[in-house]
C-alpha cells in the first residue's frame, strides 16, 4: 500500500505491507524505498508491518529549495516526525542501510524505549568511512549543483553500471547487478534533489555513542564497499554491546541488499523472528 502523510517537515512519502510488529526501512543517499522491494513482501509474508520511506529530498517525498535545509539533523526531523505519525504502539524494529543505518542509530539514542531492535546494512555512523578525496568534497557546503541537475538519466546509467561490477579475488567471482537495480539506482540519482549531497557534511561522528545502544542488533555488510571503509562495519560490531549476529558477503559492495537479497533477507528474516519470539 502506497501512502504518503504531511508531517511538520513536510511530505512523507512509504509504502506499507503486511500486519504485525512494525519493521521500518530505510534507505542511504540518493536512494528510494525501492531498496527494499524484495524484502518488504518477505515481511509482509512471515506477518510483519513492514514499512519503507523514502528519506527528506528523495524520491516522492518533500524536496526543499534551500540547500540549507539539507543536513543530517534536518532528515533525521523528518523521519523521526513521520514515524510518529504512525502512531505504533509496540515497540520498532530498524532496518537501515548507509545513511538509513545511521539515522537508525541516532534514533536509537535519542529514544531507546521506542527501539526494540536494529539490523544495519552497511550503516554510515561517522564521515571518516570515506574515502579521503570524498571526506574532503562533503566538508565544503555544495553550493553550485547545476551540473548535479543537469545530469541525464544516461550519464547517471553509466557510471551506475561501471560501478556495479565487483570482482572477488578469493572465488574468483564477478558478480554485477541485476538489470532492475541498476536501472532503478539510476533512476533514483535523477529523482533525487541536488541538495542532498550536502547531508554527509553533517553526520554526526556516532563514535563515542555507540556503547550506549543496548538494543539487539544485527550487523551485515559487503566485503567490496568502495564507498564506506569495510574494515568500519567490523569496528562498529565491537562497539555496539548487543550484536546478536553479523555476516559478511565477499562479493557484494556498498548495497549487499541488492547484490545477492536471496543471501542476505534469510539473515534479516532469522533475527526478526529470534527478536519478536523474546518479546
Amino acid at each position: 500500500m502506497k501512502d504518503e502523510l504531511l508531517t511538520n517537515s513536510g511530505v512523507a512519502n512509504f509504502v506499507q505491507q503486511g500486519v504485525g510488529a512494525p519493521v521500518i526501512l530505510t534507505h542511504g543517499l540518493a536512494a528510494s524505498l525501492h531498496d527494499w522491494d524484495d524484502l518488504l513482501p518477505e515481511l509482509a509474508g512471515a506477518g510483519y508491518a513492514g514499512y519503507a520511506l523514502d528519506l527528506l529530498g528523495h524520491g516522492e517525498s518533500h524536496k526543499p529549495v534551500n540547500h540549507d535545509e539539507y543536513t543530517f539533523e534536518t532528515v533525521f526531523d523528518h523521519f523521526s516526525a513521520w514515524l510518529d505519525s504512525l502512531n505504533c504502539p509496540d515497540p520498532l524494529i530498524l532496518v537501515g542501510h548507509s545513511l538509513g543505518g545511521g539515522l537508525s542509530l541516532q534514533y536509537a539514542l535519542r529514544y531507546p524505549e521506542r527501539v526494540r531492535a536494529l539490523a544495519l546494512i552497511n550503516p554510515f555512523y561517522d564521515i571518516h568511512q570515506l574515502p579521503p578525496i570524498l571526506q574532503l568534497a562533503f566538508r565544503h557546503k555544495l553550493i553550485n549543483t547545476t551540473l548535479i541537475e543537469r545530469t541525464p538519466y544516461r550519464l547517471f546509467r553509466f557510471f551506475v553500471d561501471v560501478s556495479s561490477v565487483n570482482f572477488h579475488m578469493g572465488s574468483r567471482e564477478t558478480h554485477i547487478l541485476p538489470e532492475h537495480i541498476r536501472y532503478q539506482t539510476a533512476l533514483d540519482y535523477t529523482r533525487a534533489a541536488s541538495g542532498i549531497y550536502n547531508i554527509p557534511r553533517s553526520l554526526p561522528d556516532l563514535t563515542p555513542d555507540l556503547p550506549h545502544i543496548h538494543q539487539p542488533t544485527l550487523l551485515l555488510w559487503g566485503g567490496h564497499d568502495q564507498t564506506l571503509a569495510s574494515d568500519s562495519f567490523p569496528r562498529i560490531g565491537k562497539l555496539l554491546p548487543n550484536i546478536v549476529s553479523s555476516h559478511t558477503f565477499p562479493i557484494c559492495g556498498h548495497v549487499p541488499h541488492q547484490c545477492h537479497p536471496e543471501q542476505l533477507n534469510p539473515h534479516v528474516m532469522e533475527f526478526l523472528k529470534n527478536v519478536t519470539l523474546k518479546a
